[in-house]
């Protein structure tokens, strides 16, 4: 960050852009120190402006227990939740919650909205109308007495729609624990609108074996706040490149299907920022005193007026870019770090921001202060350039041993460049928890309480009575993984008893996949029973895999994906050869795309479809179990690869069997089934060379000629970039990967492949330019060279540049394009055969040039002149009459005729 000087006040010019693209930017050009010019866009005083940078659509502050409005402290309107109250919290009838009051109140803590809460034995929901996109929720808690309750005896779960943000929560152990009188838990979700614009928070008290009063746990809350923000705040935004990952190659995305918990926001060096002044989401800003482990000094600069440009100035208060902490003009900066420890939940990832500044005036210019970044004792960066507001990381929190919390540092360490400052500055920092593949952001409460809590007023203060507490807490603990573990018992004698009723051989349907099958029998339940469509699960236990792949052993590895690697495997005693497919713990793919993909194809039969087999979901893994495609992915046999070249009628028939089994994908089912990823590493090829489609972890279910609203998802180089553009998903999306794993083909080369020269980075860009300039016969593959007829060529390219239009609404359907690849094949036959009655030895070449010109007209027309040779649209309407200079007519492919299944049935019955 640059600053500057004027008579009046110093200016610092804060650069808010889209860090994550810049990120990118940076991991091409190596992570090393780069300068870069600011433009000042626009000026915001901030002396005279009182309008928030962002205002909220959802602002709802609800004070729970009481029936009327009130206002807090800071001004601030909080709603009642009493009967006759649009956020009155629904219930059963014989199982109310009621209204409390705080029976002990301290007189330091706020009236609003701690003083009331809303007190329940029993499950109690609260639903908040909202718009789709995502916000923040925050719980108040004041664990004291209400009613006579015991305090320590509050032990309740709470979700947010699908998401468990705290289970067996106990406010009354964590106050103890952080030494607080109060506590606030801060999360944050992704309202789609499949949701129907409504958030449900629902608060369910732990179970208990007992029904005396007196034992019984129960539920509260003080207070609910429900608050929008932007979109991309922290949510990966459209186009974005990810995340780094610390320690990982890879990048992480947190997209619509997470929720967040805020653990600290801090104003480094600075006095803590309440809500009201936050940047108009009312978040508060703590002091980093009891986070921070070494020293420093605080450079602040409290009359600077910030200039923003980009985006909107809501990613940190103007306060906290005005204060820092540095290490300061000392000869042992080399030795030291500036380091803060930060409390967490093992088993998590964490997102880290760090907020930067520059704001001392010996610091004219990037790159003058280089420094490195560590986080949880692994580096981040080699060499941060604060000229950047902020930098997002993700960190993972491995567990080792048992479930717990553990600290994790954050530490900033000089870099020993010379003729530079040696020296760090951090002006803010946030971490927020990530939730699990299971939608869960609960950890487990503290284990020890390090200050008693004070008795109600009606009980003694004494020692004894003291003792009964902390007894009565540890009654309570116990009591509740009593009850677990005998629930637990409950549940494995109901499976037992279940599986006595079913016999080995049996399948589970679609809906009991959700229901883990029991994982300690060590024998799958299988059935080689009929394949129908509600047919579904077979539940490999993990002996099983492991078994079958001989442990994962990396020689049985046959590929690698987002999802994780790929093993060849024997089940069923040797007698069957399967692919098994392993879900990466650090993959960005997770339970959602799993459970997506057996409930996809779980009910999609085709014979261009992958088949699957079974599912192994235990001890933590998540297994899938396909059969075995003998020569592996289409991929694989087009480039960097030892494998023989395929040739022209090969290839052919490979693209006509992927493109029907994604034409029935798009019509074969109810509603359209949108795959979202397909690629040639996503088309398998079996025994007999038939292409079956895979991987459908990012399937989507589409709407009949409407778009579905949805986070992007997809493979770069393959992405539609209409979808990409508008978070518009259609069929057409995959029709425009289609054209991509069709131009691949063609030319034997990656999608994108940055070794080449700039302008070929990109395989479609690439390709338009030799469209237009009649030069795309000159960039195939050399193998493919004389072996492809003019005709076939033509027809093929043309529905390949189709594919790849910008706008859907110029791509043809994946039925258009599943006829006119079978078209091409048929005018490839039709010249073998012409030249191999002129040539009888089989030997032939076509010599003529292949080209391919796109006349530049849109739609329709354009799709059915750029041939060469006369067009002629049929009779019919519904297909195409094709012309030679051979003077054959070849029919319409309109319905009636010939299928992609007909075409191909030769094929594979004679390889067979």
């Amino acid at each position: 960050m640059s600053t500057s000087s004027s008579p009046d006040s110093q200016v610092v010019t804060v650069l808010i852009s889209d860090l994550a693209a810049m990120a990118g930017n940076i991991s091409i050009l190596k992570p090393t120190l780069f300068v870069f010019s600011v433009f000042l866009l626009f000026h915001i005083s901030i002396a005279t402006s009182s309008t928030p940078p962002y205002v909220a659509v959802e602002n709802t502050a609800l004070n729970c227990g009481t029936s009327n409005n009130s206002n807090a402290n800071d001004g601030r309107e909080w709603a009642g939740d009493g009967e006759n109250s649009k956020f009155a919290p629904i219930e059963e009838d014989d199982h109310k919650s009621y209204n409390s009051t705080a029976q002990t109140p301290d007189p330091s803590v706020d009236t609003v909205p701690y003083m009331t809460a809303r007190v329940s034995y029993s499950q109690f929901k609260y639903v908040f109308p909202v718009t789709s996109g995502p916000k923040f929720i925050r719980l108040y808690f004041y664990p004291v007495s209400y009613s006579g309750l015991d305090a320590s005896m509050a032990f309740f779960t709470v979700k947010a729609g699908k998401f468990t943000l705290l289970r067996n929560f106990s406010a009354y152990i964590l106050a103890n624990y952080s030494e607080e009188k109060t506590l606030s838990k801060e999360f944050c979700i992704n309202v789609i609108e499949e949701d129907d614009q409504k958030l449900n928070l629902t608060f369910i008290p732990s179970p208990t074996p007992s029904t005396a009063s007196s034992s019984r746990f129960y539920a509260f809350i003080n207070g609910i706040e429900i608050v929008s923000m932007p979109n991309d705040l922290y949510y990966s935004s459209d186009d974005s490149v990810g995340i780094p990952y610390v320690d990982q190659i890879s990048r992480f995305y947190i997209d619509e299907t997470m929720a967040l918990e805020m653990v600290v926001r801090l104003n480094v060096g600075g006095i803590s920022i309440s809500p009201t002044n936050d940047t108009g989401m009312f978040g508060e800003w703590t002091q980093d005193t009891n986070y921070k482990l070494s020293g420093g000094v605080i450079p602040r600069e409290p009359d600077l007026k910030l200039l923003y440009s980009e985006i909107e100035n809501y990613s940190a208060p103007d306060d906290v870019y005005r204060s820092a902490i540095s290490m300061g003009p000392n000869d042992n900066n080399l030795l030291s770090n500036l380091t803060w420890s930060i409390g967490v939940d093992v088993g998590f990832k964490y997102l880290v921001r760090l907020h930067f500044c520059e704001i001392e005036p010996n610091i004219t210019k990037a790159g003058d202060r280089p420094f490195s970044i560590y986080i949880d004792n692994k580096t981040a960066e080699e060499t941060a350039d604060v000229i950047m507001v902020f930098r997002d990381y993700i960190v993972m929190i491995e567990k080792k041993g048992a479930e717990g919390k553990r600290n994790f540092y954050i530490a900033l360490h000089p870099r020993e460049e010379a003729n530079l400052v040696h020296d760090a500055i951090l002006n803010g920092m946030e971490v927020f928890k990530l939730s699990d593949e299971q939608d869960n952001l609960a950890g487990p409460n503290p284990v020890m309480i390090t200050v008693p809590f004070t008795p109600p007023a009606q009980q003694s203060a004494s020692t004894t009575n003291e003792s009964k507490i902390r007894k009565t807490i540890f009654i309570a603990i116990g009591s509740g993984v009593g009850f677990l573990v005998v629930l637990a018992l409950v549940c494995c004698v109901a499976l037992w008893k279940l599986r006595k009723t079913k016999h080995y051989g049996s399948y589970y349907p679609l809906s009991k996949c959700w229901c883990w099958p029991d994982p300690g029998i060590g024998k799958s339940k299988r059935s080689k029973a009929s394949s129908l469509p509600e047919e579904l699960c077979r539940h490999f236990s993990l002996e099983e895999i492991k078994k079958s792949t001989h442990n994962f052993h990396v020689e049985l590895i046959i590929g690698e994906g987002g999802f994780g690697n790929a093993y060849k495997g024997l089940v069923d005693e040797g007698t069957e050869t399967v692919a098994i497919k392993r879900l990466n713990p650090e993959s960005k793919q997770g339970r959602r795309e799993f459970l997506t993909e057996i409930e996809m194809l779980s009910q999609l039969r085709h014979v261009h479809l992958v088949s699957l087999i079974g599912f192994c979901n235990d001890d933590g893994e998540m297994i899938l179990v396909y059969g075995y495609m003998t020569n592996g992915t289409l991929r694989h046999h087009l480039y960097e690869t030892d494998n023989a070249p395929l040739d022209w009628k090969q290839r052919l028939e490979i693209c006509i069997g992927a493109a029907c089994g994604l034409n029935y994908l798009h019509t074969g089912m109810k509603k359209p089934i949108i795959h979202r990823d397909v690629k040639t590493t996503n088309i398998l090829l079996d025994s007999k060379w038939v292409a079956k489609v895979s991987d459908f972890g990012l399937s989507k279910e589409g709407l009949d000629n409407t778009a579905v609203s949805t986070m992007v998802k997809g493979t770069w180089g393959y992405l539609d970039p209409e979808y990409a553009k508008r978070q518009q998903l259609t069929e057409k999306s995959d029709v425009y990967s289609f054209g991509v794993v069709l131009l691949e083909v063609l030319c034997a080369r990656k999608a994108l492949d940055r070794k080449l020269q700039e302008e070929q980075w990109n395989l479609v860009s690439w390709a338009r330019k030799c469209i237009e300039n009649g030069s795309m016969g000159e960039i195939i593959d050399p193998y493919l060279k004389g072996r492809i007829a003019p005709a076939s060529f033509k027809v093929y390219l043309e529905v390949a540049e189709s594919c790849v239009r910008d706008q859907g609404i110029q791509r043809p359907t994946m039925n258009d394009v599943m006829e006119k690849l079978v078209f091409a094949l048929q005018r490839q036959k039709e010249a073998d055969d012409a030249a191999e009655k002129i040539n009888t030895d089989g030997e032939h070449t076509y010599t003529e040039v292949l080209s391919f010109h796109d006349v530049g007209t849109t739609g329709a027309a354009r799709c059915n002149n750029v041939l060469s040779g006369d067009v002629l649209e049929s009779d019919s309407g519904t297909g195409l009459t094709w012309t030679h200079d051979t003077g054959l007519t070849y029919p319409s492919l309109d319905s009636d005729s010939v299928t992609c299944e007909d075409v191909l049935t030769d094929t594979i019955n004679s390889k067979a």
